[in-house]
């Protein structure tokens, strides 16, 4: 059997077929890198979005032939309005990174409604004051997942999972229900939120593609790659080094007891709800993770592309004590710290461009270990081995610098973007491929697992560290004092 996933990144959407062995096979994809037209809007045009992704599904289905399902998984909190009537947007979709909307965060927090710009909440309410301020319109809202599903069923569904419900600033906080004193609030009407359905289980036929196959699993992109990684049990923990970093942490039935963020700044996060009820998490940010080593290729000129990073980070044996914070656009997980920026410390007359990429690469990797240090706390678990996918988990340097800064045993995935195989995994739960998640979990075989280098006297280094974050905050007060 095998199963068509879509994923719908902010930089690219993609589709391929998940098989019954677990392999990925067929890949096509399309660059969808959004727009921003003044500094702080990231935005795109949802109507091209969702056109390359139909375009690579039907790529797909015509070299691989039938599939028996559908798995989507998505870019989180990206928002989407569209005329229920017409089916075509009102606005430019805002992405997640969009920050258009912080002056209205921080009016909403002092009014006791805590909400960051990175949710859907502000920017839903953004798009209807601009095109439906008088809200009389009969408008859809959506992430991406809504949108495509919207599309592939020929406009008779408008749904989305848990995963990505829970990051709408929307729900309740067992995530049971809409909070009606937001909705209020900001003047969204609830007729145009989207059904909540199960991450996995039968949604409707995608009825736009060849023999119609059923949808059946759908994700946001961190909760996907988790389950792509078999991190599916109490404990299990994974990291997606990307643009910027997420580590995830399963946690089981029971929601985290904090609220809103942990006392070392992880979220409380829905991983995924099946018919047997609602799995929680944990995640610890990153906000700049590859995003660094894109800064060394596009606008240091150091290196040529991010592979080259390796390279030449290993003409040297070490940084020669220069330490590099990647705080590009401040640090998130555990100091959240907005108005933080980027450092480069202790360089000498004889620092290379090798000494800088490997700075560079050693600052994300000690970031690494701020996050599973912080999710330990927030956690209360003891997590002594890490998943990593993402781009900069083919670097194998990275990968060995993280392990020694983290201290614990990093298991590389077979696919570097493992969102791919965790919305597989859920579409083919719903149809017998994987008869549950034991099966998930027993399928995960590292392509390699790197262990910390003997000898390294960790605890010194991250004391370091802690000194060079320390020099690198509070460079923007204003922003610094920012909290969402």
């Amino acid at each position: 059997m095998s199963i068509l996933v879509i994923d719908l990144g902010t930089s690219s959407v993609r589709a391929s077929v998940v098989n019954d062995d677990s392999t990925v096979t067929a890949e096509r994809s399309r660059p969808t890198l959004p727009d921003s037209p003044v500094a702080g809007l990231v935005e795109f045009d949802a109507l091209r979005y969702v056109t390359a992704a139909i375009e690579c599904a039907r790529e797909v289905l015509s070299a691989h032939g039938p599939v028996d399902s559908v798995g989507v998984a998505n870019q989180r909190a990206t928002t989407i309005v569209w005329d229920r009537e017409t089916g075509e947007p009102v606005a430019p979709a805002q992405g997640w990174q969009d920050l258009r909307t912080v002056g209205d965060c921080l009016v909403l927090a002092a009014e006791g409604l805590p909400l960051a710009p990175n949710q859907s909440a502000t920017k839903i309410a953004n798009i209807l004051d601009s095109v439906d301020p008088d809200r009389d319109r009969d408008l859809c809202f959506g992430t991406p997942d809504s949108w495509l599903i919207w599309h592939l069923t020929g406009g008779a569904e408008h749904v989305t999972d848990l995963s990505n419900a829970g990051i709408w600033g929307l729900l309740d906080a067992a995530g049971t229900g809409t909070a009606p004193a937001v909705l209020e609030r900001l003047a969204i009407p609830a007729s145009m939120l989207p059904r909540i359905v199960d991450s996995t289980g039968e949604v409707a036929a995608a009825t736009i593609l060849e023999g119609a196959p059923v949808i059946c699993g759908i994700a946001g992109d961190q909760q996907a790659s988790l389950i792509g990684q078999g991190c599916v049990r109490p404990g299990d923990v994974k990291a997606t080094f990307g643009t910027g970093g997420m580590l995830d942490v399963c946690l089981g039935p029971d929601r985290p007891a904090f609220e809103r963020r942990g006392e070392a700044g992880c979220f409380p996060m829905v991983a995924w709800r099946d018919r047997t009820g609602t799995t929680w998490g944990t995640e610890a940010v990153m906000l700049s993770a590859g995003t660094n080593v894109e800064w060394l290729v596009e606008d240091m000129g150091l290196i040529d592309s991010p592979a080259d990073s390796e390279r030449l980070a290993n003409e040297v044996t070490s940084t020669e004590g220069v330490t590099y914070v990647p705080a590009l656009l401040g640090l998130g997980t555990p100091n959240w710290d907005y108005g933080a920026r980027a450092a480069l410390l202790g360089a000498t007359r004889g620092t290379s461009a090798a000494h800088v990429v490997r700075a560079v690469l050693e600052g994300v990797a000690q970031r690494g270990a701020d996050l599973l240090e912080s999710a330990r706390t927030d956690s209360g678990l003891d997590l002594r081995r890490l998943r990593i996918d993402g781009g900069m988990s083919t670097n194998s340097l990275f990968a060995q610098m993280l392990s020694d800064a983290t201290g614990v045993p990093v298991e590389i995935s077979p696919f570097k973007e493992a969102t791919t195989l965790g919305a597989g995994y859920l579409a083919g739960l719903a149809t017998g491929v994987w008869s549950g998640w034991d099966d998930i979990a027993a399928a995960w075989s590292p392509a390699a697992v790197i262990e910390p280098t003997p000898g390294i006297d960790r605890e010194a280094a991250r004391q370091r560290w802690a000194e060079a974050v320390e020099r690198a905050g509070h460079w923007h007060e204003d922003l610094s004092a920012l909290d969402f």
